[in-house]
């Protein structure tokens, strides 16, 4: 059908992002992941304190999760991924109007966190 073109500038949705992600592994995965980020805490809190790692940390490692289990090629293709897929979004911890990083930020704050948290298990020994 010809006619104009409207253009959607905002999206009110009334379905939570959590009722918008299957029912599929991800989310035995996701619950696993928040058990295992949740015992690091205290580490992640003493990375913080001390300026090595970034407060986002747990974003970053879900996000990496994701790199690998959709065999996402590029850090590139991953935060553009990241920005467009609910799912990804969902399992990252982003809402649906979340901002989400440009990749060079992603890649600086994945080897500060990576090199922060080597330090400290290196340090623990």
């Amino acid at each position: 059908m010809r006619g104009d073109e409207r253009i959607q500038d905002g999206m009110f949705s009334y379905v939570s992002l959590e009722q918008r992600v299957p029912m599929d592994p991800l989310r035995g995965i996701r619950k696993l992941t928040d058990a295992v980020l949740g015992s690091l805490s205290p580490e992640f809190d003493n990375l913080y304190k001390a300026r090595a790692a970034i407060d986002c940390a747990e974003y970053i490692l879900r996000a990496l999760l994701l790199q690998v289990f959709y065999s996402v090629r590029s850090e590139r293709l991953l935060v553009e991924q990241i920005d467009y897929n609910l799912l990804f979004r969902w399992f990252v911890g982003l809402g649906m109007d979340d901002a989400v990083w440009n990749h060079a930020v992603f890649s600086k704050n994945r080897d500060r966190l990576l090199t922060a948290m080597w330090h400290s298990a290196s340090s623990r020994k």
